[in-house]
Order: structure tokens, then C-alpha cells, then sequence
């Protein structure tokens, strides 16, 4: 569930960088930025010792201490240099951010759901039913 939160707080963050893009869609000079969190994710688990044995997955561990051996990546806010710019040194395509904003969205629901399942299914089995 760690990977799960982790995943939630980075599409909030991304949310908010995009509601703070389009904000500033008409401001001068204004930089688009984003959110990177997934890339730094892989790469991490790339990089732990589980992938150097040929691991490809987050391992699993009955002692519950691999979980907490999870890289500690956190999503970083990163200003848009690649894109192109308008005449008024703006970088921002309201179309672009809009779209980015319902991937999103879709994306921080299905997260959602899925945490939200997993609590139910912890619940109905401490209740044992």
C-alpha cells in the first residue's frame, strides 16, 4: 500500500502543477512544469539489489522488512524547458494541459479504488467475514 500512496501523492502534486499551468497560461515568460515521480520510481527499483538477481518486480517478504526497503522516491516538480515557446516566452498549450489533467484525474481515481479495495478487503478479513 506504500507504493500506493506514494503513487496518490503524486498525481495530487501533478494536479496541482497542472491547475498552476493553466493559471498562468497567459502570463508572460510563465515555464510550464511537471511532475516527475514514475521514471524515478523504475529507476530506483532498477537500481535496488533485488534487480541486480533478475528480480522485476517489487519483492514480497513474509518478514514484511522488504516492504520497508522500498526506494524513497518523492515526486519532484520540474520546470518544462523542452517545449515550445510563444512569442511572449510562455511555454504553456491550454489543450495540452487540459488533456494532461483528465489523464490525470483517471489515473488518481483508479489509484484510489484500489487503495479503497484494498482497506475493504483488510476490513472483511479482520471481521472474518
Amino acid at each position: 500500500m506504500q507504493v500506493l500512496q506514494m503513487s496518490l501523492d503524486a498525481a495530487t502534486l501533478r494536479q496541482q502543477v497542472y491547475a498552476n499551468n493553466i493559471a498562468n497560461a497567459e502570463t508572460p515568460n510563465y515555464k510550464r512544469q511537471d511532475v516527475a515521480f514514475e521514471t524515478y520510481f523504475q529507476q530506483a527499483l532498477n537500481s535496488a539489489p533485488q534487480a541486480q538477481m533478475g528480480e522485476t518486480h517489487i519483492p514480497l517478504s513474509t518478514s514484511g522488512s522488504t516492504l520497508n526497503n522500498l526506494p524513497n522516491v518523492q515526486p519532484t516538480v520540474y520546470t518544462d524547458t523542452s517545449s515550445t515557446v510563444d512569442n511572449d516566452g510562455n511555454n504553456v498549450d491550454l489543450s495540452s494541459e487540459m488533456v494532461d489533467v483528465a489523464e490525470n484525474q483517471v489515473k488518481y481515481e483508479v489509484l484510489a479504488q484500489d487503495l479503497s479495495t484494498r482497506f475493504q478487503r483488510l476490513t472483511t478479513a479482520i471481521q472474518g467475514g
